[in-house]
């Protein structure tokens, strides 16, 4: 069994929780409690905090299925509801949303659903409702990345929660990459929401509400369009980074 791959974004966040239960025992050993007692207090605490921090940001590999008609889930979770809606900005068709949530225990690096051209088309403020009410989909602060493929085209949000302080998008921002389906994007920190829009037409869903996926790996939709899309103009000017979650 190969071991897990840790991400290198945990570096910061132990060495803060190193920091401050240091500062914690130093001050209560000054007051005068013992040592050993000291070390209780503070020590296993923070050895239980940075087992979390590195459980939360592993980044265990995933091999994506070889049909050439899969779309897999872009992140691990479970999916909190599937609605039809109008995308009017980027993909300006009826389609078919795939809202995945994501607990503090799921693996939070986000993989692309289809292989394509991916563009970063910005950074939206907004709200910070809890990701497993609808409206969140809507309302709170997110990141947009549209991936053009051959037979279809996806639009995925990460989508920003009360407990989520950051989505980051890792490839380049100014300009799309050439990607392969279950490849990294990017990552959300510490609870969140990933939603997928895939034209309703173009695909039949294969999960239902409850379905537990796997970035990567679970195969949420199937392409059902048999030729390939004509290629259509961006929708949009340049991606919007004032502001982005990086």
């Amino acid at each position: 069994m190969n071991p897990v791959a840790i991400r290198f974004e945990v570096v910061p966040f132990v060495l803060v929780t190193a920091l401050l239960f240091a500062l914690l025992g130093l001050a209560l050993w000054r007051k005068g409690c013992p040592a050993r007692r000291v070390a209780w207090f503070c020590g296993l605490p923070a050895l239980v905090l940075v087992g979390y921090l590195l459980y939360f940001f592993r980044d265990p590999e995933r091999t994506p299925p070889s049909e050439a008609d899969a779309v897999v889930a872009g992140a691990d979770g479970t999916v909190a509801a599937i609605t039809e809606v109008y995308e009017g900005r980027y993909l300006k068709t009826p389609c078919v949303r795939i809202s995945i949530f994501l607990s503090l225990f799921d693996v939070h690096v986000n993989r692309a659903p289809i292989s394509g051209t991916s563009s970063f088309r910005g950074y939206f403020p907004g709200r910070r409702l809890f990701t497993f009410q609808e409206k969140s989909s809507e309302v709170n602060q997110h990141n947009k990345i549209l991936i053009a493929g051959e037979r279809t085209r996806c639009l995925v949000c990460q989508i920003v929660g009360p407990v989520c302080r950051r989505v980051v998008y890792w490839l380049p921002h100014d300009r799309p990459v050439e990607i392969a389906i279950g490849e990294r994007i990017g990552m959300m920190k510490f609870g969140s929401r990933l939603d997928i829009y895939l034209p309703a037409d173009d695909v039949k869903v294969l999960v239902t509400p409850g379905t537990t996926v796997r970035a990567g790996e679970t195969v949420v939709a199937r392409i059902s369009r048999t030729h390939p899309r004509i290629s259509e103009a961006p929708t949009e000017g340049p991606p919007t980074t004032a502001g982005a979650a990086r």
